[in-house]
């Protein structure tokens, strides 16, 4: 019997609602702090440029994408390079993308308990977190799409309430000046590019698409969505906030969000913050897909469930060993450098292979 995920394949617009959704997450939350340090006054104006960065990145996918002509790069790197020698690459992609989802799992579930719950351990939450991953995890790629677009419907509402702070935006806080009182440097802006990573896992769904339906498109669609709700959020933000207000807030989005008042509900913030949980859980869910998927093809004779609690399992035990949110935020940092370098290093390394093998074939024609 053919799996459901081999059997169906994605729809661009499922695909497009699954890159927004591992693309946005807490660092929404951040994302207006670290504009402000980095760029000073109007720096929300960056995330265009930030944006812009991410699709030239999906371009780069997407001539793998066509020179491969819809191949995995599974099937395109094995063909060219002995598995054996991929084994350690395999197993390094794994490592970084499941260590992505536990960190990520991790800030969340210690922002949540310090605004929500400061008496509860955190781990408590985490497990509750990791089994919800596993399940959905062991569903398959397919249904994980369709969970995603739910979710994403129980989510996308949120924005409508940013509606509540235009009584309070003044664009006198905006200023004339571009990009003033800022501390530009490189780490920082990668921990504010960090923000728009998740569309990198297109890669890995080549085989569960086809040519008609359009990928590349939907995954640049999904990226400009991500990119437009982050900068209305930090257009919205800076006008609210003044540049030194922005600087010293950890979490503005958050704080802000806590001046909205409902007669029948008492802590907005922490309401909304529950509902962010479904944009967080998908990136968690994606990164730990890419690492099973590089598992099983280094364990191709084990059970993928199996694979995917051991999986799991690692992840609970890992997010042991932070214990604050800046050591959590340490590890993130590192981790983000990282995969930005995988973003672009393995389209570039695919084309390369590609090309060798465009350049055997010629010869072979020969």
């Amino acid at each position: 019997m053919i799996p459901m995920e081999k059997k169906e394949k994605l729809s661009p617009f499922h695909t497009t609602i699954l890159v927004f959704m591992i693309q946005s997450g807490v660092m929404a939350l951040i994302l207006p702090q670290l504009l402000a340090e980095t760029f000073g006054t109007n720096g929300w104006i960056t995330v265009l440029g930030f944006g812009f960065v991410a699709s030239i990145n999906i371009f780069l996918i997407a001539a793998v994408y066509k020179l491969g002509k819809g191949r995995s790069i599974f099937q395109i790197l094995e063909q060219s390079i002995p598995k054996f020698m991929l084994i350690p690459f395999y197993l390094a992609l794994a490592l970084v993308w499941t260590l992505l989802g536990c960190m990520a799992g991790k800030e969340y579930i210690l922002i949540f308990q310090m605004y929500a719950f400061p008496t509860t351990n955190p781990m408590e939450f985490k497990l509750i977190m990791d089994l919800l991953v596993f399940w959905l995890l062991t569903k398959g790629l397919y249904n994980i799409t369709k969970a995603s677009t739910i979710f994403f419907w129980l989510f996308s509402w949120l924005v409508l309430l940013l509606f509540f702070f235009y009584a309070d935006f003044s664009w006198t806080r905006l200023t004339p000046f571009l990009f003033k009182e800022g501390h530009f440097t490189y780490l920082e802006s990668l921990d504010i590019y960090s923000s728009f990573l998740g569309y990198e896992i297109v890669i890995l769904l080549f085989a569960y698409t086809n040519q008609k339906t359009k990928l590349i498109k939907s995954t640049l669609l999904g990226n400009l969505i991500t990119t437009v709700m982050y900068c209305y959020l930090a257009l919205i933000t800076f006008g609210v906030y003044s540049l030194g207000q922005l600087k010293n807030k950890a979490f503005p989005v958050l704080e802000m969000m806590a001046y909205i008042r409902f007669p029948f509900i008492e802590r907005m913030e922490n309401l909304l913050y529950g509902f962010i949980l479904f944009t967080v859980l998908f990136s968690i869910l994606m990164y730990e897909w890419c690492a099973l998927e590089m598992l099983k093809q280094v364990f191709p004779k084990l059970k993928a469930n199996f694979l995917a609690f051991m999986l799991i399992l690692s992840c609970f035990i890992v997010a042991y060993i932070p214990e604050t949110l800046n050591e959590v935020g340490d590890w993130l940092s590192t981790l983000s450098m990282i995969e930005c370098g995988i973003a672009f290093g393995l389209p570039f390394l695919l084309l390369i292979v590609l090309m060798f093998q465009k350049m055997g074939s010629r010869t072979a024609h020969e």
